[in-house]
């Protein structure tokens, strides 16, 4: 007899959406969904497609990927999520059922350790230096989440003239690459704030300091506008947080408008999309770097793609030891008024960073669990609905 799911738990926990796959023989599977700013919305998603799963074998993973995708014509970030965090834990019960990491099951380890890069940031010029100091002094060799406009609260509300803002964003970049030289990659990230134009000023300005890449410089909803910057910079294009699906991902790489493709594991489909998109990006000799703003679970996910395929290029950690993202850059909390919360906390097991590289786990599935007591000790927490405001009334992008 085939093992059978017998319930699909949804898990909200700090500022992170877990989900449970059990099954009859006792193994339990793990994942995460990255709907952000939408997690209510997704439980909600999951528990749908929960009715559609409960009694099917686990292991028929592409099987219930296609049926999920493709059941109600609709997708989105509530959705996508749900069925990323789903197809997560199902690779983790297929893992532990076959007593072996999930990464194995995708072909096997194509590296030892994962070279990642660590958030660093700041309300001041002063305080991003500082971090991306301590970052090297910690032994990371990258750092991201990098802005060159200040991570300022969106309460506050914005003016720059545009050379104050492109003029300003160049010089920060400049002392940001004195301050650590040549042996930290600097990973700059815009949050699409910038128009194709400001974008490319800026990319030029910037092409000096020999970023890593240069990140979502603009929304990401026309991808011509996207092929239009990378069309006049020389500097790596990084994007592909938001998209959904690999077809997003197809479009972008057929207009050769990115550089390194960031799918994000617990939001473009889960190991399955996330392996999809890997491929993709190989034929085309595309770079990939897995997006990964979230927790441990999230992590653990991102290391089975980060093994398994040979055109990984780099890991975005958040930093276990920290509070949330969510919290830090959204709910405005920081590292010396947050003691309380670590995402290391959740789990029972966090991953570790040893010299700037994450190395491969050997244990079975994605090789994390929840710490028993997360749900009660950490209570859901909604996002805030945050949007920063110009001088004149009308909405800044951040």
């Amino acid at each position: 007899m085939p093992m059978k799911i017998t319930d699909v738990r949804v898990l909200p926990v700090n500022r992170f959406l877990f989900v449970e796959v059990e099954t009859d023989t006792g193994l339990v599977g793990l994942g995460e969904s990255g709907a952000w700013g939408f997690l209510d919305a997704s439980a909600e998603a999951v528990r749908s497609f929960a009715t559609c799963l409960v009694g099917q074998d686990p292991l028929r993973i592409e099987h219930h990927w296609q049926y999920m995708y493709r059941a109600f014509h609709f997708r989105g970030a509530a959705i996508m999520g749900a069925l990323s965090a789903i197809d997560i834990a199902l690779w983790d019960i297929a893992g532990k059922h076959f007593g072996a990491p999930t990464y194995q099951l995708l072909g096997g380890r194509c590296r030892d350790r994962a070279r990642v890069y660590y958030h660093v940031g700041g309300k001041t010029t002063e305080e991003i230096v500082r971090s991306i100091v301590d970052a090297k002094a910690r032994g990371y060799t990258a750092v991201g989440h990098l802005t060159p406009f200040l991570d300022e609260d969106r309460s506050v509300p914005y003016y720059e003239t545009h050379a104050q803002k492109i003029g300003r964003a160049i010089d920060r970049v400049r002392q940001y690459r004195e301050a650590v030289g040549d042996d930290v990659d600097l990973c700059i990230e815009i949050h699409r704030r910038l128009k194709p134009a400001e974008a490319i000023a800026l990319a030029r300005g910037i092409e000096p300091y020999h970023p890593f890449f240069i990140e979502d410089p603009t929304t990401p909803d026309n991808f011509d506008s996207m092929v239009h910057i990378a069309e006049h910079i020389d500097i790596p294009l990084a994007t592909g947080e938001r998209f959904h699906t690999p077809q997003e991902f197809a479009l972008l790489v057929n207009k050769r408008a990115v550089d390194y493709v960031r799918p994000d594991v617990c939001l473009c489909g889960g190991i399955t999309g996330a392996k999809k998109i890997a491929a993709l990006a190989e034929a085309n000799d595309i770079m990939v770097i897995p997006h990964n703003p979230l927790s441990p679970v999230s992590t653990a996910a991102c290391l089975q793609i980060a093994a398994s395929i040979p055109n990984f290029a780099l890991q975005e950690y958040p930093g276990d030891d920290r509070a949330s993202a969510t919290e830090r850059y959204i709910g405005g909390k920081t590292e010396d008024t947050d003691k309380s919360f670590r995402q290391s906390d959740v789990v029972k097991n966090a991953l570790r960073v040893v010299d700037g590289y994450m190395p491969i786990p050997d244990l079975p599935g994605i090789g994390v669990e929840l710490a028993p007591d997360a749900v009660n000790r950490f209570p859901y927490e909604r996002r805030p609905v945050r949007t920063r405001l110009h001088v004149d009334g009308s909405v800044v992008d951040q």
